[in-house]
């Protein structure tokens, strides 16, 4: 079952919706290497010396990369910074958004512009069934029916509200009041800035893994960000990520 814009709609205002199942993340800025953990953790014990660091090739002291890690000293893996650009469903940002220290956010606004009409349809992959108890359960794959009706439901639903909201706006209805017709569905777009730090301690509780010592059971759709984002920090700083998933993905 294909989620791609429609191109069967019946009526000028349903042409105009579209679907999606992706989310999208780019790295639009960045102030980050594995040197910065070590000039800030040297300067403890060397003062102005640990400038030097900078000027070194940081392989030769990824051991004590490992041991602020693994003993977490955390501070020094703040003195960092990347900026991404993120385009997912609102319910993501709402979730994104309990990552409150070292995290810095600018979403688009519905109060001063039209709100584009892109929804989130779950693609064929999303597993849609949930079984066990709450704090023990797990997602299985869900039948032909329930993704079709998943998939039909959520369109139509979708169609209807932007038509709701088109009206109210072209009524002369202000965009801050309309725009409370809209679901969590609807894609937006947010700058988030952030540092290695805080960075890992998304990545603990955002993303499963193999490697991570205390496990996490995050929406699938979070996840999907938090696994884009590592994948552009794992390129900047690839002592530091070593390190962070050789001792079990716990934030320092």
């Amino acid at each position: 079952m294909s989620h791609t814009p429609a191109e069967s709609a019946e009526s000028p205002e349903a042409a105009a919706v579209s679907f999606r199942s992706e989310v999208t993340v780019e790295l639009v800025k960045h102030s980050a290497a594995d040197s910065d953990v070590l000039w800030a953790a040297r300067v403890s014990t060397a003062g102005e010396q640990s400038l030097e660091e900078l000027q070194k090739d940081p392989e030769r002291s990824k051991g004590l990369i490992n041991f602020l890690m693994r003993d977490r000293h955390g501070s020094p893996f703040e003195h960092n910074s990347m900026t991404f650009f993120i385009s997912a469903p609102i319910f993501v940002f709402r979730e994104f958004m309990r990552h409150r220290v070292g995290w810095s956010y600018n979403e688009e606004s519905g109060r001063y512009r039209q709100l584009e009409p892109v929804f989130y349809v779950p693609g064929e992959a999303r597993k849609l069934v949930q079984q066990g108890r709450p704090g023990k359960y797990e997602f299985v794959e869900g039948t032909p029916a329930q993704q079709e009706l998943t998939g039909r439901v959520m369109e139509d639903s979708y169609r209807q509200a932007y038509a709701a909201y088109e009206e109210m706006l072209a009524a002369g209805v202000a965009r801050e009041v309309a725009r409370a017709v809209l679901p969590v569905g609807l894609y937006s777009s947010m700058y988030a800035t952030c540092n290695a730090r805080s960075l890992m301690h998304f990545l603990g509780l955002r993303t499963q893994h193999e490697q991570a010592k205390v496990p996490s059971f995050p929406q699938r759709e979070i996840e999907m960000v938090g696994e884009q984002m590592e994948a552009h920090w794992a390129k900047l700083m690839p002592l530091t990520y070593g390190a962070f998933n050789a001792n079990g993905r716990i934030a320092p």
